[in-house]
């Protein structure tokens, strides 16, 4: 959500919200709504079934949480509201933002995660919570062992759609949906809208209504992109190199596979105190620690993988750097949403790693984003056989000390 001294645009009064989520928004210190708010908020209160197209960063979690809490029932013992996602880390960011909006009503939110005990989670579920977010995996859990009933539903929310086709989530989804009451309210929130997520929304929605501002230039408005053309094995120093020129205030570095993170964790760590790792393959408790760290500042330099990569949203982030190509151009377009938040004044910093032969993958970054990414210049790093010259991105100046 967009915070502004002097807003331009719609304010949250003129959406039709209640005076008790007005005094939520405003003790939060919000008072005009992003484009995809101000877009959605309004079709979701009618109850009818909506499409929100946007990228990542621009404030969709309150945009499907508001209307959720202005209508559900406050007084059932029941879960109405079920809100999935593709990641564990998401979970908890969207349980978190619902309780915030909540501040001011008697609302119970469960985070239903693997990982984490699921005899807790069944016991907040007992005591009554209305509102359920979790993975498709520990939600089809609960249904198996009949400790969570989804025909009570008023709402079902898809959050990160795109991302839960990604990683192979569609045949738990259709069986979660497949559960879920004919007559309810349905909400889906992509990134991106390929084949598989239009054919999900054909297929479990009622005539949706779409807000599409993938168009919108939240990529290039917010952050700066630039690519470095460097061969594979002088990616590392590369890498040191720019951190130590750039000094950002905090980086997310990104890889292709967990075994790359852990190289890269393990290279830095015992001259770096402030990194991280955070990928698929660790416990979910320390995952938690991670991210914890992460957003108290504590953590400057966290090596991810894509698996966990929509879970991190900290308005710290000052530059992402793509150390290996995604093998989708949309992982491209979540990757960088992690920098340049709504909540930043500043804008972020991307910088993709691409080797001699990639130069057909950057071409196609490039048509995805519509913009054409500026070289960046790494003195003393310069690939053996430089690809054709490009616009070169001159980045000299101040820089806020990394590390501090």
């Amino acid at each position: 959500m967009s915070q502004s001294d002097t807003p331009s645009g719609p304010l949250f009064e003129d959406l039709g919200l209640s005076d008790t989520m007005l005094q939520s928004l405003k003790k939060m210190g919000f008072e005009s709504p992003s484009p995809i708010q101000a877009g959605l908020i309004p079709i979701a209160l009618t109850g009818k079934d909506c499409i929100g197209q946007a990228h990542t960063g621009t404030g969709k979690t309150a945009s499907f949480v508001i209307p959720v809490l202005e209508h559900i029932d406050y007084d059932s013992k029941r879960p109405l509201a079920l809100i999935l996602t593709p990641t564990r880390e998401l979970a908890e960011q969207v349980a978190n933002e619902a309780r915030k909006l909540s501040a001011n009503r008697k609302v119970g939110v469960v985070s239903i995660v693997g990982g984490k005990s699921i005899r807790a989670q069944v016991d907040e579920l007992n005591r009554g919570a209305q509102i359920a977010v979790g993975t498709p995996g520990r939600v089809i859990d609960l249904m198996n062992r009949r400790q969570l009933d989804l025909s009570t539903l008023d709402f079902v929310i898809l959050d990160e759609a795109d991302r839960m086709l990604d990683i192979g989530f569609r045949p738990d989804i259709e069986k979660i949906l497949k559960r879920c009451p004919d007559e309810r309210q349905t909400l889906l929130l992509s990134a991106t809208l390929p084949p598989p997520v239009e054919r999900l929304a054909q297929r479990y929605m009622k005539q949706p209504e779409m807000v599409d501002l993938s168009q919108d230039a939240v990529v290039t408005r917010q952050i700066e992109q630039y690519y470095v053309t460097v061969d594979e094995d002088r990616k590392f120093p590369t890498l040191v190199r720019l951190l130590a020129q750039e000094r950002p205030q905090q980086a997310i570095v990104f890889t292709r596979t967990k075994r790359r993170a852990d190289e890269l964790y393990n290279k830095f760590r015992a001259k770096l105190p402030s990194v991280e790792t955070l990928h698929g393959d660790l416990q979910q408790r320390k995952r938690d620690s991670v991210m914890k760290r992460v957003r108290a500042g504590e953590v400057k330099l966290l090596i991810a993988t894509d698996v966990v990569g929509r879970g991190i949203d900290v308005s710290g982030i000052s530059h992402i750097i793509n150390y290996d190509v995604p093998e989708f151009c949309d992982d491209y377009v979540h990757r960088i949403g992690r920098t340049g938040r709504l909540s930043s004044d500043t804008p972020g910093i991307a910088i993709l790693f691409v080797t001699r032969e990639q130069g057909d993958e950057l071409t196609r970054i490039e048509i995805r984003v519509n913009n054409m990414l500026d070289s960046y210049k790494i003195e003393g790093f310069e690939p053996a056989r430089p690809t054709a010259p490009r616009k070169v991105a001159d980045r000299s100046g101040p820089r806020t000390r990394f590390g501090r």
